[in-house]
């Protein structure tokens, strides 16, 4: 029987990726191929739902939001590792997005205060595995670095961050302030205080972490943590490795991976990018399922040996955004089919 890895991201807005992983070997299954199911994160949002088979245990605690006020953050234990995401504590979804969030006060205590948790449950042999992404705050993680401490630490526990943008400190502000709402006088005022606040790392801590790679993601909190001993790796490898893809890539006949929207930005240390480099290693006839793709990324995809589905093109705008399970069921049969290759 032919195999085949069913390995994407979330569609944002419409499917995480355990929704999409299910409709492809649905489709996959009733056509007669063996599955191995492996819904993937770059290490942002999503990673609690790709670490679902190695974390099974849900748990929920009550921490600061990004504005302040109490938000209960979902988080999942396994027998000696907990996965935490920063979104879940201090996440823009939280406020309303930009709209409702004030940048200059948002804070990433709540994430400090989740990490402490998850420690304290998998104990000094444990790993704790924070994913950064969909941040309210610029704060440099302060706010977590903060809380941590005043709890005492992480009891010997190990924290590995998985960033999902590899930016450097100081750009934090800058680059991506303005998503969280920030004007360009609250810019100049973020861009400032992280100075400040990689000054008193390096002073207090010894760390300088405008030298750290992906210490500047989710408003700095990357450095805040590496400050508290976290190490720090690229979301999607990390994820790769915790899920086990490279051994299931090894002996399949062809790949899926997939993305809601497919740009020249998605083979930067995105899910689909890896995957598809990944594939390309072994030789594996891969297929892309996007919702909307740009012209660049669908070249990006075809000039590494991919197919590649855009729904939006192939079944319509309205049957993309309304029924996308659906249409990425139908997308994946046609390929896994017959005639599909």
């Amino acid at each position: 029987m032919p195999r085949v890895v069913l390995a994407p991201d979330k569609f944002r807005g419409t499917a995480d990726a355990r929704q999409v992983t299910a409709a492809m070997a649905e489709a996959a299954i009733g056509l007669g191929w063996e599955v191995t199911a492996l819904p993937l994160s770059d290490g942002g949002e999503g990673l609690l739902d790709a670490c679902a088979d190695l974390c099974p245990v849900v748990e929920t605690t009550t921490v600061t939001g990004p504005d302040g006020r109490p938000v209960d953050a979902e988080w999942r234990v396994g027998d000696t590792t907990a996965v935490v995401e920063m979104a879940r504590a201090s996440g823009l979804a939280l406020v309303g997005g930009r709209e409702g969030n004030d940048p200059v006060a948002a804070t990433s205590r709540g994430t400090g205060e989740l990490l402490v948790a998850a420690a304290r449950r998998v104990g000094p042999a444990g790993t704790v595995v924070v994913g950064l992404g969909g941040s309210a705050t610029t704060d440099g993680g302060l706010g977590a670095l903060e809380a941590v401490e005043e709890s005492g630490g992480l009891g010997g526990a190990i924290l590995v961050v998985a960033y999902d943008v590899d930016v450097a400190f100081a750009d934090a502000a800058p680059v991506f302030a303005p998503q969280k709402g920030a004007g360009p006088d609250q810019v100049a005022v973020l861009s400032d205080r992280l100075d400040r606040v990689a000054d008193r790392y390096q002073s207090r801590y010894g760390i300088d972490v405008r030298t750290v790679p992906g210490a500047g993601a989710a408003g700095g909190l990357g450095g805040g943590l590496a400050v508290l001993g976290g190490s720090l790796r690229s979301g999607y490898g990390l994820v790769r490795d915790l899920v086990g893809l490279t051994g299931a890539l090894e002996g399949a006949d062809r790949v899926v991976t997939g993305e809601g929207a497919l740009d020249a930005t998605s083979f930067v240390g995105k899910v689909v990018g890896g995957v598809v480099g990944d594939a390309r290693e072994r030789g594996l006839a891969t297929l892309v399922v996007a919702g909307r793709c740009t012209p660049d990324g669908k070249e990006r995809a075809r000039s590494a040996g991919c197919e590649v589905v855009s729904l939006v093109q192939r079944f319509g705008l309205r049957p993309a955004m309304a029924d996308t399970v659906t249409c990425i069921r139908a997308a994946t049969a046609d390929w896994l089919g017959p005639g599909g290759m």
